[in-house]
């Protein structure tokens, strides 16, 4: 069965009630939990192809066809995949346009919205029953296996490079997106030029201030791509081994563990349902305000409309 995201507290409560049965295990010598490197399916030539990689395929595959069958016969009167997909799109760009102006999510809305639905999409993906426990483990028998350690289906976004990838992108597409609304000259001056209305010796001070002000901005910058993809990958990987331990808390005997497997993870099923949504909405949110902070003018009213 399948898991996700977890805030770490839930984590440190796990951990004080389940961590005596966790050691006893790791004294055994029995590996808990999901490994953090995705395993290796296949190569071909200078790519490898990995269980998390086959997972963000098969949902980027999944989008496309739904969003072309949703689009096939458009319907003045939508209803059916159409309506779900024109509900989805119309609530994010309005929700967009309301944080970021109205001209700024003309230009950018393709992303976020793409970036949000992937997420989301990859997030629900990984609760699908098999999804990390379909795989190869060390044997136990001709037929049977001790522990699924190498899943042939892994969570998309409890990979790093996954999550990395995505915030890159984004890296590169502000880049763009700041020199083309500041220029170069405008965005150096976004950067290290002194703000608000000051004169004399005080706007001296104020110019020095904002300079070292600037160094501590570009540091903030770089460090962005590394914050949306930890925050992402975190709490995904986080949940992805909360879920894990909730289908292992009892062991013996084999139908109490059975039964107990089924039903202690559907409570949080339920809510990694609700955690799917808010992950892939605080990774489009974050970037949207990261977007809208450098494209933003003081002078011109920021360039947001109120609705």
């Amino acid at each position: 069965m399948k898991r996700h995201f977890r805030l770490f507290f839930l984590l440190a409560a796990l951990a004080i009630t389940a961590g005596a049965p966790f050691a006893a295990r790791a004294a055994e010598g029995i590996d808990e939990g999901l490994p953090l490197k995705a395993p290796t399916l296949f190569e071909v030539g200078p790519l490898v192809v990995t269980s998390s990689m086959l997972v963000t395929w098969i949902v980027a595959v999944g989008i496309i066809i739904f969003a072309q069958v949703a689009t096939r016969n458009l319907k003045e009167v939508p209803d059916g995949a159409q309506n779900f997909l024109e509900w989805l799109v119309e609530g994010l760009y309005n929700l967009l346009e309301g944080i970021i102006g109205h001209q700024l999510v003309k230009k950018t809305f393709w992303f976020f919205a793409t970036i949000f639905i992937l997420i989301m999409f990859s997030n629900w993906f990984g609760l699908l029953p098999g999804v990390g426990t379909i795989g190869f483990g060390p044997p136990t028998g001709p037929f049977s296996i001790a522990k699924v350690t190498e899943p042939i289906f892994r969570g998309a976004n409890a990979d790093f490079n996954m999550t990395f990838a995505m915030a890159m992108v984004f890296f590169a597409l502000w880049i763009i997106w700041a020199f083309q609304a500041n220029g170069f000259g405008g965005f150096i001056l976004h950067l290290f030029g002194p703000k608000g209305d000051t004169k004399g010796p005080l706007k001296a001070l104020m110019i020095v201030i904002f300079i070292a002000v600037g160094f501590l901005e570009i540091i903030s910058i770089l460090f962005r791509p590394v914050s949306l993809s930890f925050r992402l990958y975190g709490n995904i990987y986080a949940g992805e081994n909360m879920m894990e331990a909730m289908t292992n808390l009892v062991r013996h005997p084999a139908w109490l563990k059975l039964l107990c497997s089924i039903v202690i993870p559907i409570p949080f099923y339920f809510m990694e349902l609700l955690v799917g949504v808010v992950q892939a909405m605080v990774f489009m949110l974050l970037t949207a305000v990261f977007t809208l902070l450098i494209c933003q003018h003081g002078d011109e009213g920021h360039g947001v409309h109120p609705h």
